[in-house]
């Protein structure tokens, strides 16, 4: 009897243990380097921005631009106001959200292919290095991750139970949880075509297929009026490129990655009899492949690639990577049962000391393209109370409005509507020749613009009107460049 209660006591800490070790993992590494030393990059910067408006103020822009993102904005809007405007809350809901998507990887391992492959695939989602990178981004895509991963486990959950009388509300919160992920990022939708692979693989009933139909139709349907409004604003995404070649490198590298895990998977037990064998090859693969194969395809219509809008796909490779571990450990536990124990925390750490070079890069400023408030900061101490202040493109106000008392004092001369007056994220700017008297007015201006290694020349005629001027008219007394922005003194000749 003594025995029977620790056996029952150590298997319910395994159930809790397999979960909580690869959140607790996530969530640490989350935590470290949150702040980025201080550093806000552009993309961020919009997501600061906007949510640091009214409730109206972002439905009203997101009849102009970014309605892809609007629910991700109230989102952060409604945090802001709660807990302020800062790192920390820009960027806790993707490290939470990451930790979570861990959690749910390592219970579909669990249930799948046993403890020590659920506690394998968990630890391994937030040692990814594109994980990694959103993790502590302060935009949707982890999100949508964390929603990949729960629907995932319901969807397996309903196979592996089989008929019930009573499935109905995982079906519901299934169809739930897809919907909500489409109104975040609509191309998190490739997730169904994901599952239906799974379907497939283990020749489902038609019962299921049926609920599984109407549950997708369901989140499609709902986020349809999203995509069709946003169909109008794709504008937003001309600057992606067209596939290329070299584009296919880290796909196919993730694929190969993802096709050795399934084939260690191969003489996995099956978590439910009947009509087909459901595994994490059967789940795993799917879930990587289809949403990048999925998103190449479209890429081939319209460019659209860009990996984060497929981040969710990692929740498949951790799987695969879940699979493999689970296979060693049971290749090595009869000849070796203490290291077969070891086995996955010091591959764990060892990944982790391996891979330490990635870390820090990404949780550096030079991660990212540029840094808003290094250049905020740059601007506080040039700046001289009457001094005009110019941005070339008009996106880099994008640092005045996350740092305003940086800019205090400074007179943006170019700017005719405020963006939240103009129900944009950049503002309207005024004629060029409108800004070009303007300026000859000024005595002393602050140009703020890319640093030379990534700056482009400028296109707008506004832009180019504003060089050309301070070009004729104005000398260079002070010139810094920082973390990829630059903010250049001008005085007026004579």
């Amino acid at each position: 009897m003594p025995s029977d209660i620790s056996a029952i006591a150590e298997s319910r800490c395994r159930r809790v243990l397999v979960w909580l070790a690869p959140l607790l993992w996530t969530l640490g590494l989350g935590l470290w380097g949150l702040s980025r030393q201080d550093s806000v990059w552009r993309d961020e910067a919009a997501t600061w921005q906007v949510a640091g408006r009214s409730a109206g103020e972002i439905w009203a822009m997101l009849e102009h631009v970014d309605a892809v993102h609007g629910l991700y904005y109230l989102l952060m809007h409604g945090l802001f106001e709660v807990f302020g405007a800062s790192t920390a809350t820009l960027r806790l809901p993707s490290v939470l959200a990451v930790s979570a998507a861990a959690a749910c990887v390592a219970l579909i391992g669990r249930r799948l292919a046993g403890f020590w492959a659920g506690l394998g695939g968990g630890l391994a989602l937030g040692l990814l290095p594109a994980v990694q990178f959103y993790l502590q981004e302060g935009r949707p895509y982890a999100l949508v991750a964390a929603g990949a991963g729960l629907s995932t486990l319901l969807l397996v959950s309903l196979l592996a139970c089989g008929p019930r009388r009573r499935a109905w509300p995982r079906w519901a919160a299934y169809g739930a949880t897809v919907l909500v992920c489409a109104l975040l990022n609509w191309l998190s939708l490739l997730v169904l075509p994901a599952h239906a692979a799974t379907l497939v693989w283990v020749r489902a009933e038609r019962r299921v297929w049926l609920r599984w139909a109407a549950c997708g139709a369901g989140a499609v349907a709902g986020a349809l009026p999203l995509i069709l409004f946003s169909r109008g604003q794709s504008d937003q995404v001309s600057w992606i490129p067209p596939l290329a070649w070299h584009m296919l490198i880290g796909p196919g590298i993730l694929l190969a990655i993802g096709g050795l895990g399934a084939w260690a998977d191969r003489p996995d037990r099956s978590a439910r009899s009947g009509r087909g064998a459901l595994s994490m090859a059967a789940v795993g693969l799917p879930l990587l492949a289809v949403p990048q194969l999925g998103l190449i395809g479209l890429s081939l219509v319209q460019p659209l690639f860009q990996d984060r809008y497929v981040l969710f796909s990692m929740v498949g490779l951790a799987l695969l990577i879940g699979a493999a571990l689970g296979a060693a450990v049971r290749a090595c536990a009869p000849r070796r049962p203490r290291a077969a124990g070891l086995l996955i925390p010091g591959a764990a750490g060892l990944s982790l000391l391996a891979l330490l070079p990635v870390e820090l890069d990404k949780r550096a400023p030079a991660s990212r393209i540029d840094d808003v408030l290094a250049v905020a900061g740059e601007v506080a101490g040039l700046k001289r109370d009457g001094d005009a202040v110019l941005f070339v493109p008009a996106a880099r106000r994008d640092t005045a409005l996350v740092s305003p008392g940086a800019f205090g004092g400074l007179a943006d001369v170019a700017l005719a509507a405020s963006p939240a007056a103009s129900a944009t994220l950049k503002g309207e700017e005024a004629d060029p020749v409108r800004i070009r008297a303007a300026l000859l007015e000024q005595r002393r201006v602050l140009l703020v613009t890319d640093a030379e290694k990534v700056a482009k020349p400028p296109s707008a005629e506004r832009d180019r009107a504003k060089e050309a001027v301070l070009r004729e008219h104005f000398a260079v007394v002070a010139d810094r460049q920082v973390r990829g922005r630059r903010v250049t003194v001008y005085e007026r000749r004579g």
